[in-house]
């Protein structure tokens, strides 16, 4: 399924054509949706900058001399930037556009754990302050602005965070500004990301906010089940993104939807919208797929399908507040099989916490037209729960066909302040659904 509302999405809607033509053999890729970068026309290496794979030396001087060289030798197609086998130890470093960073097999981008080497910036706009304390924030390992055609990939070479060194001064209360994330490329175009693994990450790994035109796919991300806020990939106020065939396995949710963070969010006014999940495999503590709860810039058009998901606290949550504002709508979520999942499926309204004092208290958010479906679980604790708004009660929620067992009887359904219908649906849906069930907006939905 693609979603209109950018010519972006035409490769994504020939691929369906063309997997419902080929059989079971093909399948459904955004692969084609950002534009092929030309043939670059240089080609540069680390080494040739004064770079050194001992895993000792510090490498950040010899990372910006090679970007700064393939900035202004403007090369036709731009350069890539060769990263030999080897430990490759670095301070935080920027891109620059029409560049590939090309990983080797056995090369390792590996962090410094000297926190005195990772510069403050600016808060996001659209958060108003670090997202974990007020004031700044730690600058991201590997980050750009305002860049396009940048492509990160290459033969499953390893982005490593180090990210120990920041978990403990978050465990311990010591952390004097937010912690950085592995990659976060910010308001820039044409992106994409494959073939890379990351690595204990110090928060979130991936991190592309305000951009556009964003491909995701064949990445493995990996952080320790108690490394905190470790989440994998966070499309934050972006639109026409697609992230396909991962393996994530960390100490959040897998993949979170964000735009924003309530009167800051609600401000900045950039949605999230035309965002594609499909054929991702991974364990959380918290969720496997999850929108929210930073939505104040809201969030629609979002496919998500294929998903395999385990030993995970949800399965499917999205999660809004009052005093967030903004919507969250036309949500697909579709053909999921979870295992040893607590709660199988949680929308809620009363979920994270706020920037400050300042926000609007009467900044209700609109939750509406989700369909959920195609869902299996095993080892299914409880089945879900749906908590809307006393004053905003979420609407046009549709289940269908979602079936969850368990070794001990599954714990029923739970609703409150909302309306929709259900088919179809094991153990039996909670009476809100059933009672005020409009088959026709699930039928026309599925």
């Amino acid at each position: 399924m693609c979603m209109a509302r950018s010519s972006w999405w035409w490769p994504c809607l020939l691929a369906a054509v063309l997997c419902a033509a080929g059989g079971a053999a093909a399948q459904e890729t955004c692969a084609g949706a950002v534009p092929t970068p030309p043939q670059r026309g240089a080609r540069v290496s680390v080494t040739d900058f004064g770079g050194v794979s001992d895993g000792r030396t510090l490498n950040t001087a010899a990372f910006s001399r090679a970007v700064a060289s393939i900035e202004r030798r403007r090369a036709p197609g731009g350069a890539t930037l060769y990263v030999p086998p080897g430990v490759w130890l670095t301070g935080p470093f920027n891109l620059t556009s029409r560049m590939t960073l090309f990983l080797a097999r056995g090369a390792v981008i590996r962090a410094t754990q000297d926190t005195s080497r990772w510069p403050l910036v600016e808060p996001l706009p659209s958060y108003g302050r670090g997202r974990e304390l007020p004031g700044g924030r730690y600058i991201s390992l590997i980050q750009g602005n305002d860049l396009h055609d940048v492509v990160i990939t290459g033969e499953n070479g390893t982005i490593d965070g180090q990210g120990s060194v920041w978990w403990d001064m978050w465990k311990k209360g010591t952390l004097p500004y937010t912690r950085p994330h592995l990659l976060e490329l910010r308001s820039s175009s044409d992106i994409i990301i494959s073939n890379i693994v990351f690595h204990d990450s110090p928060s979130w790994n991936i991190h592309p906010v305000y951009c556009s035109n964003v491909l995701v796919r064949n990445v493995t991300i990996l952080a320790p089940r108690d490394s905190p806020t470790t989440d994998g990939i966070d499309p934050d106020s972006s639109n026409n993104v697609c992230i396909e065939d991962c393996y994530i396995s960390t100490g959040d949710d897998a993949i979170a939807i964000k735009s924003g963070w309530d009167e800051y969010g609600i401000t900045y006014g950039r949605p999230s919208f035309n965002i594609t999940v499909r054929r991702i495999t991974g364990s959380s503590p918290f969720a496997g797929f999850a929108i929210g709860s930073e939505t104040s810039g809201d969030v629609e058009n979002v496919l998500a399908e294929h998903l395999n998901f385990f030993s995970s606290a949800v399965g499917i949550n999205i999660k809004t507040n009052s005093g967030r504002g903004g919507f969250i709508r036309n949500i697909t979520v579709s053909d999921v099989t979870l295992d040893n999942v607590r709660y199988g499926l949680r929308i809620a309204g009363d979920v994270g916490g706020h920037p400050d004092d300042h926000y609007n208290r009467s900044a209700l958010p609109v939750v509406d037209s989700l369909t959920i479906k195609n869902v299996r679980g095993q080892n299914i604790k409880v089945a879900g729960l749906i908590k809307g708004i006393a004053n905003s009660a979420f609407s046009r929620i549709c289940l269908s066909n979602v079936k969850f067992n368990g070794d001990a009887p599954v714990q029923p359904w739970k609703c409150e302040a909302v309306s929709g219908g259900a088919l179809h649906v094991q153990p039996s849906p909670c009476t809100e659904l059933t009672t005020t069930s409009r088959t026709g907006f699930c039928t026309n939905s599925l």
